[in-house]
C-alpha cells in the first residue's frame, strides 16, 4: 500500500541523512484501494474483531531479521547509550559514545551483528536497562551495522536503576509462533502504540501506560481476582510486568487464543491469496490496521500482535454495533491526507507518516537492493 495524497497537500520533510519529499497528485474520485487489498469476513471473539486482509502480491521477506530472533540469538544488542563504548565495529561514532551516567529516557543504542537486515516495529517493547522502552517508529537497521541511535519511549516511569547492562526479551511466550513458545518482546496495545507513534510525546506515553495499568486493576477487581494479583499490578511501574501478570495473561488469552488459532488456520488456507494483515475493531469501533509485505512476515509477528489487540479489548469500555467488511475495507483504503512527513536513510528505508481526517498512517518502505516495497503499513483511527 503506497499512501497517496491530494494535490493541495504539502509534505513536511524530516531530515535523516539525505531525504526527498514525495508528493504525487490524486485524480478526482481516485481511491487508494487501487492497491488491491481486500478485506475478508471477520473473525470475532468477545469484543475483539479482526478482518483478514489479502493482497494481490506477496514479496520476498525471509532475509529480514525480527527483533525477537536477533535478541534471542545474541546477534542484536540493545543497550543504554552510555554502554556502547567497546561495541564499535568499524569507525568511531562520537554521537553515541557517551558515559553511562548520560543515559537518557528517550535514547537507546542498537547494534545489529547479524548478516541480515533487522526490521523494527513501533510498539515493540524491550525490557531491562534503566527502564523498559517501547520503540517509537518502524525502521530497518542494515546488516552488520555500527551502533544506531534508536528513538524510544519509556513505558516504566517508576524506575531509573539498571537491572542489566543490556536489554532482553520480556519472557513472554507465544504458543503457535514459528519459534514455538520461546520468549519474545511484547507488542504494546494499540492505545500505547498510538501515543508513541502518533503523538511522539513521552508524557502522553506515560499517561497512557498509567491509564491502562489502572484499567487492568479495575478488570481484576471486577473479576474478583486474588488480592495478591491485584496488588502486584498496582505496585509495579512496568507495563511489561502488568501484561505478564498471570491473571492478566489469562484474561488476554481468553480473547487472543481463539482469534490466533482461527487466523493461523485461515492463513494456511489463504496462503495462495497472500493473507498479509488485519483490520482491528474493538467493541464495534475500528481502531487499527497492520499490513505486511508477505504472509511469511505476518506469521512471524501475528502471535504478539493478536495479544496486543486482545489487551486493548480486555480494558475497552466503549460500545458500538458490529463493523462490516465494507467499513473495514473503507478504513484500510482511505489514505488521502492533509500532511505527509518523510524520513529516509538512503539505500536502507523510507518512513512515511500521513495525517488525515480521523486517522494517522505509517508506511515503512525498504530501499535495500532488490526490494523497493512497503514492508509494513500501520494505520490508527483517531
Amino acid at each position: 500500500m503506497r499512501p497517496r495524497l491530494s494535490v493541495a497537500v504539502m509534505a513536511t520533510v524530516v531530515v535523516a541523512g539525505m531525504v526527498c519529499a514525495d508528493l504525487r497528485p490524486v485524480h478526482a474520485g481516485e481511491q487508494s484501494s487501487v492497491s488491491g487489498y481486500k478485506v475478508l469476513e471477520p473473525i470475532r471473539h468477545g469484543s475483539l474483531t479482526v478482518f483478514p486482509v489479502v493482497a494481490p502480491k506477496s514479496y520476498a521477506t525471509s532475509e529480514f531479521l525480527t527483533l525477537d530472533e536477533g535478541m534471542r540469538s545474541g546477534e542484536v544488542i540493545v543497550t543504554e547509550n552510555g554502554n556502547v563504548r567497546g561495541l564499535m565495529r568499524r569507525r568511531p561514532a562520537p554521537a553515541v559514545q557517551m558515559q553511562v551516567q548520560n543515559a537518557e529516557v528517550n535514547r537507546l543504542v542498537l547494534i545489529n551483528n547479524s548478516k541480515r537486515p533487522l526490521l523494527l516495529l513501533a510498539g515493540e517493547i524491550v525490557t531491562g536497562g534503566k527502564q523498559d522502552r517501547v520503540i517509537g517508529k518502524d525502521r530497518i537497521v542494515p546488516a552488520e551495522s555500527d551502533p544506531v541511535d534508536l528513538s524510544v519511549f519509556c513505558v516504566e516511569p517508576g524506575r531509573w536503576v539498571a537491572t542489566s547492562e543490556h536489554f532482553g526479551t520480556s519472557g513472554a511466550t507465544y504458543a503457535g509462533s514459528p519459534q514455538g513458545a520461546a520468549g519474545g518482546t511484547l507488542m504494546a496495545q494499540p492505545s500505547v502504540r498510538a501515543k508513541a507513534m502518533g503523538d511522539k510525546d513521552q508524557n502522553q506515553v506515560w499517561a497512557e501506560v498509567r491509564k491502562q495499568q489502572q484499567a487492568m486493576v479495575t478488570v481484576e477487581v471486577q473479576a474478583s481476582a486474588s488480592p495478591v494479583a491485584t496488588e502486584e499490578i498496582r505496585s509495579t511501574s512496568s507495563y511489561a510486568r502488568v501484561m505478564e501478570n498471570k491473571d492478566v495473561k489469562q484474561k488476554v488469552d481468553e480473547i487472543a487464543a481463539p482469534i490466533q488459532q482461527n487466523y493461523q488456520s485461515l492463513i494456511r488456507q489463504l496462503r495462495d491469496r497472500n493473507a498479509v494483515g488485519v483490520v482491528v475493531a474493538v467493541n464495534g469501533h475500528i481502531i487499527w490496521a497492520d499490513v505486511f509485505a508477505s504472509t511469511e512476515l505476518l506469521e512471524r509477528y501475528w502471535p504478539k500482535l493478536v495479544r496486543s489487540y486482545a489487551s486493548e479489548a480486555v480494558v475497552s469500555r466503549a460500545k458500538g454495533g458490529e463493523v462490516s467488511p465494507a467499513q473495514a475495507e473503507a478504513f484500510l483504503g482511505e489514505m488521502d491526507g492533509r500532511r505527509e512527513m518523510i524520513e529516509s536513510e538512503p539505500g536502507v528505508y523510507r518512513h512515511t507518516e500521513i495525517n488525515g481526517d480521523g486517522f494517522k498512517a505509517f508506511a515503512l518502505t525498504s530501499l535495500l537492493p532488490k526490494t523497493g516495497f512497503d514492508l509494513h503499513v500501520a494505520k490508527m483511527a483517531e
